[in-house]
Protein backbone atom coordinates (compact mmCIF):
# COMPACT_ATOMS: atom_id res chain seq x y z
CA UNK A 1 0.00 0.00 0.00
CA UNK A 2 1.30 3.52 -0.56
CA UNK A 3 2.26 5.58 2.11
CA UNK A 4 -0.64 7.36 4.61
CA UNK A 5 -0.02 10.82 4.91
CA UNK A 6 -1.42 12.94 7.82
CA UNK A 7 -1.75 16.06 9.61
CA UNK A 8 -2.01 16.61 13.23
CA UNK A 9 -4.15 19.26 14.33
CA UNK A 10 -4.99 19.51 18.15
CA UNK A 11 -6.84 16.72 18.96
CA UNK A 12 -7.85 15.62 15.17
CA UNK A 13 -5.65 13.98 12.84
CA UNK A 14 -6.36 14.66 9.05
CA UNK A 15 -5.39 11.64 7.08
CA UNK A 16 -4.97 11.26 3.30
CA UNK A 17 -5.58 7.55 2.16
CA UNK A 18 -4.30 6.21 -1.24
CA UNK A 19 -6.99 5.80 -3.59
CA UNK A 20 -7.72 2.38 -2.97
CA UNK A 21 -8.00 2.18 0.28
CA UNK A 22 -11.04 0.20 1.30
CA UNK A 23 -13.60 1.33 4.02
CA UNK A 24 -12.32 -1.31 6.43
CA UNK A 25 -8.50 -0.47 5.92
CA UNK A 26 -9.27 2.96 6.41
CA UNK A 27 -10.38 2.03 10.25
CA UNK A 28 -8.02 -0.29 10.83
CA UNK A 29 -5.25 2.88 10.16
CA UNK A 30 -7.01 5.11 11.82
CA UNK A 31 -7.99 2.73 14.81
CA UNK A 32 -3.71 2.20 14.83
CA UNK A 33 -3.10 6.02 14.98
CA UNK A 34 -5.96 6.39 18.17
CA UNK A 35 -4.31 3.47 19.84
CA UNK A 36 -0.41 5.10 19.48
CA UNK A 37 -1.89 8.92 20.42
CA UNK A 38 -3.64 8.88 23.34
CA UNK A 39 -4.59 12.28 23.08
CA UNK A 40 -5.76 12.31 19.84
CA UNK A 41 -10.09 12.15 19.74
CA UNK A 42 -11.18 12.05 16.21
CA UNK A 43 -9.54 10.39 12.57
CA UNK A 44 -10.86 12.43 9.84
CA UNK A 45 -10.28 11.76 6.20
CA UNK A 46 -9.73 14.71 3.98
CA UNK A 47 -11.61 14.14 0.48
CA UNK A 48 -10.90 17.53 -1.03
CA UNK A 49 -7.85 19.74 -1.46
CA UNK A 50 -7.64 22.67 0.50
CA UNK A 51 -8.98 25.57 -2.69
CA UNK A 52 -10.41 29.05 -3.14
CA UNK A 53 -10.19 32.49 -1.69
CA UNK A 54 -11.49 30.90 1.54
CA UNK A 55 -8.90 28.04 1.77
CA UNK A 56 -11.89 25.66 2.66
CA UNK A 57 -10.88 21.54 2.54
CA UNK A 58 -13.74 19.04 3.19
CA UNK A 59 -13.22 15.95 5.19
CA UNK A 60 -14.85 12.67 6.04
CA UNK A 61 -15.38 11.55 9.61
CA UNK A 62 -13.62 7.53 9.77
CA UNK A 63 -13.69 6.63 13.50
CA UNK A 64 -13.25 8.76 17.54
CA UNK A 65 -14.89 11.43 18.90
CA UNK A 66 -17.60 12.67 16.37
CA UNK A 67 -16.17 16.62 15.32
CA UNK A 68 -14.56 18.94 13.15
CA UNK A 69 -13.72 21.67 16.04
CA UNK A 70 -10.06 21.83 17.01
CA UNK A 71 -8.54 22.65 20.41
CA UNK A 72 -4.84 23.53 18.75
CA UNK A 73 -1.76 25.25 20.65
CA UNK A 74 1.14 26.64 19.26
CA UNK A 75 3.87 29.49 20.57
CA UNK A 76 1.94 29.47 23.75
CA UNK A 77 -1.36 30.39 22.06
CA UNK A 78 -4.43 28.39 21.59
CA UNK A 79 -7.06 28.15 18.77
CA UNK A 80 -10.58 26.93 18.56
CA UNK A 81 -11.69 26.33 14.82
CA UNK A 82 -13.61 24.02 12.26
CA UNK A 83 -11.61 22.20 9.84
CA UNK A 84 -14.01 22.46 7.17
CA UNK A 85 -15.44 25.89 7.62
CA UNK A 86 -11.75 27.84 7.92
CA UNK A 87 -7.91 27.40 6.91
CA UNK A 88 -5.24 26.58 9.36
CA UNK A 89 -1.74 25.67 8.74
CA UNK A 90 0.36 23.78 11.31
CA UNK A 91 3.13 24.15 9.21
CA UNK A 92 3.66 27.58 9.57
CA UNK A 93 3.63 27.58 12.95
CA UNK A 94 7.84 28.71 12.87
CA UNK A 95 6.74 31.31 10.25
CA UNK A 96 4.14 33.24 12.62
CA UNK A 97 6.79 32.88 15.55
CA UNK A 98 9.79 33.99 12.80
CA UNK A 99 7.52 37.05 11.95
CA UNK A 100 6.23 37.88 15.60
CA UNK A 101 10.25 38.05 16.17
CA UNK A 102 10.98 41.00 13.43
CA UNK A 103 8.14 43.04 15.18
CA UNK A 104 9.34 46.39 16.84
CA UNK A 105 8.20 47.48 20.26
CA UNK A 106 5.38 49.95 19.61
CA UNK A 107 4.63 48.86 15.94
CA UNK A 108 0.86 48.84 14.51
CA UNK A 109 1.29 45.63 12.57
CA UNK A 110 -1.81 44.65 9.51
CA UNK A 111 -2.54 41.10 8.66
CA UNK A 112 -4.10 39.99 5.37
CA UNK A 113 -5.81 36.61 4.87
CA UNK A 114 -5.67 35.96 8.79
CA UNK A 115 -8.52 33.41 8.68
CA UNK A 116 -8.75 32.39 12.67
CA UNK A 117 -5.80 34.85 13.33
CA UNK A 118 -3.15 33.03 14.29
CA UNK A 119 -0.49 35.41 12.92
CA UNK A 120 -2.44 38.35 15.07
CA UNK A 121 -2.32 36.53 17.82
CA UNK A 122 0.86 34.90 17.85
CA UNK A 123 2.49 38.55 17.04
CA UNK A 124 0.21 40.23 19.73
CA UNK A 125 1.52 38.22 22.13
CA UNK A 126 5.35 36.94 21.10
CA UNK A 127 6.02 40.74 20.14
CA UNK A 128 5.86 44.34 21.69
CA UNK A 129 3.56 45.70 19.04
CA UNK A 130 1.10 48.53 20.32
CA UNK A 131 -1.82 47.03 17.69
CA UNK A 132 -2.30 44.29 15.50
CA UNK A 133 -5.24 44.18 12.99
CA UNK A 134 -6.71 41.30 11.65
CA UNK A 135 -8.53 40.93 7.95
CA UNK A 136 -9.75 38.14 7.28
CA UNK A 137 -12.87 37.77 4.25
CA UNK A 138 -13.94 34.26 5.63
CA UNK A 139 -17.30 35.13 8.17
CA UNK A 140 -16.48 31.60 9.91
CA UNK A 141 -13.41 32.51 10.16
CA UNK A 142 -13.94 35.69 11.53
CA UNK A 143 -16.05 34.21 14.50
CA UNK A 144 -13.87 32.04 15.45
CA UNK A 145 -11.04 34.80 15.48
CA UNK A 146 -13.03 36.66 17.58
CA UNK A 147 -12.90 33.93 20.12
CA UNK A 148 -9.24 32.96 19.83
CA UNK A 149 -8.69 36.54 20.50
CA UNK A 150 -10.77 36.82 23.70
CA UNK A 151 -9.07 32.94 24.54
CA UNK A 152 -5.60 34.33 24.58
CA UNK A 153 -6.62 37.51 26.15
CA UNK A 154 -6.43 39.72 23.45
CA UNK A 155 -9.03 41.77 23.33
CA UNK A 156 -7.00 45.42 24.17
CA UNK A 157 -4.36 43.99 21.54
CA UNK A 158 -5.71 42.37 18.75
CA UNK A 159 -8.74 44.14 16.41
CA UNK A 160 -10.91 42.36 13.75
CA UNK A 161 -11.06 44.07 10.14
CA UNK A 162 -13.33 41.44 8.52
CA UNK A 163 -14.27 41.72 4.97
CA UNK A 164 -12.71 42.36 1.27
CA UNK A 165 -9.05 43.30 1.80
CA UNK A 166 -10.25 45.30 -1.91
CA UNK A 167 -12.82 46.98 0.40
CA UNK A 168 -10.97 47.06 3.34
CA UNK A 169 -7.72 49.03 2.11
CA UNK A 170 -9.73 51.81 0.55
CA UNK A 171 -11.93 52.94 3.51
CA UNK A 172 -8.79 52.84 5.92
CA UNK A 173 -7.24 55.88 6.41
CA UNK A 174 -4.04 54.33 8.70
CA UNK A 175 -1.03 53.83 7.25
CA UNK A 176 0.78 50.45 9.35
CA UNK A 177 4.35 49.87 10.32
CA UNK A 178 4.28 46.39 8.91
CA UNK A 179 2.17 44.50 6.54
CA UNK A 180 1.85 40.39 6.69
CA UNK A 181 0.98 38.52 3.68
CA UNK A 182 0.19 35.33 4.14
CA UNK A 183 -1.85 34.82 0.88
CA UNK A 184 -4.17 31.81 -0.44
CA UNK A 185 -2.58 30.38 -3.85
CA UNK A 186 -4.40 33.05 -6.45
CA UNK A 187 -3.02 34.65 -9.44
CA UNK A 188 -3.53 38.27 -7.75
CA UNK A 189 -0.92 39.30 -5.53
CA UNK A 190 -3.14 41.91 -3.48
CA UNK A 191 0.22 44.14 -3.43
CA UNK A 192 -1.76 47.36 -4.74
CA UNK A 193 -3.53 46.82 -1.55
CA UNK A 194 -0.55 46.83 0.63
CA UNK A 195 1.10 49.62 -0.78
CA UNK A 196 -2.09 51.90 0.12
CA UNK A 197 -1.83 50.93 3.69
CA UNK A 198 2.18 51.53 3.26
CA UNK A 199 4.12 54.64 4.25
CA UNK A 200 7.81 55.52 4.53
CA UNK A 201 9.55 52.66 6.32
CA UNK A 202 6.68 49.83 6.16
CA UNK A 203 7.91 46.83 6.42
CA UNK A 204 5.94 44.10 3.80
CA UNK A 205 6.19 39.93 4.80
CA UNK A 206 4.81 38.51 1.85
CA UNK A 207 3.98 34.96 1.22
CA UNK A 208 3.80 33.38 -2.17
CA UNK A 209 4.33 30.09 -4.23
CA UNK A 210 6.48 28.63 -6.53
CA UNK A 211 9.36 26.26 -7.78
CA UNK A 212 11.95 25.33 -5.26
CA UNK A 213 14.54 27.57 -7.50
CA UNK A 214 11.99 30.33 -8.70
CA UNK A 215 12.39 32.69 -5.67
CA UNK A 216 14.16 35.13 -7.32
CA UNK A 217 11.40 35.16 -9.87
CA UNK A 218 8.79 36.27 -7.25
CA UNK A 219 10.87 38.88 -5.87
CA UNK A 220 10.84 40.19 -9.51
CA UNK A 221 7.41 40.11 -9.62
CA UNK A 222 6.59 42.14 -6.34
CA UNK A 223 9.26 44.93 -7.96
CA UNK A 224 7.33 45.03 -11.06
CA UNK A 225 4.13 45.22 -8.84
CA UNK A 226 5.99 48.37 -7.09
CA UNK A 227 6.88 50.02 -10.20
CA UNK A 228 3.28 50.19 -11.25
CA UNK A 229 2.20 51.93 -7.88
CA UNK A 230 5.07 53.87 -7.64
CA UNK A 231 6.40 52.74 -4.78
CA UNK A 232 10.68 52.43 -4.33
CA UNK A 233 11.46 49.35 -2.07
CA UNK A 234 14.31 47.31 -0.59
CA UNK A 235 14.03 43.64 -0.83
CA UNK A 236 15.29 42.92 3.09
CA UNK A 237 14.80 38.92 2.51
CA UNK A 238 13.98 35.93 0.94
CA UNK A 239 13.72 32.81 1.93
CA UNK A 240 11.76 29.42 2.08
CA UNK A 241 9.29 28.56 3.95
CA UNK A 242 8.47 25.43 3.45
CA UNK A 243 7.41 22.57 0.98
CA UNK A 244 3.86 22.32 -0.61
CA UNK A 245 4.53 19.66 -2.81
CA UNK A 246 7.49 17.65 -4.80
CA UNK A 247 9.59 21.10 -5.93
CA UNK A 248 6.92 23.06 -4.84
CA UNK A 249 7.51 25.52 -2.07
CA UNK A 250 5.90 28.24 0.10
CA UNK A 251 8.64 31.29 0.21
CA UNK A 252 8.63 34.58 2.14
CA UNK A 253 10.19 37.52 0.42
CA UNK A 254 10.31 40.84 3.17
CA UNK A 255 10.81 44.21 1.83
CA UNK A 256 10.55 47.63 2.66
CA UNK A 257 8.72 50.63 1.49
CA UNK A 258 10.80 53.46 0.74
CA UNK A 259 8.64 56.25 -0.26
Amino acid sequence: MERVAYDFLGNIVIVKFPKKTSAKEKKEIARKILERHHSLKTILEKVQPIKGRLRKMKTRYILGEKTKEVLYRENGCVFRFNVDETYFSPRLSNERKDVASKIKKGEEVFVMFAGVAPFPIVIAKKSKAKKVFSNEINRKANKYAKLNVELNNLKNKVELVPGDIKKVAEKIEKKFDVIVMPRPKLKETFLKQAFKLSKKGTRIFYYDFCGEDEIEKVVEKIKSEAKKENKKIKILNAKKAGEISPRQIRCRIDFEVLN
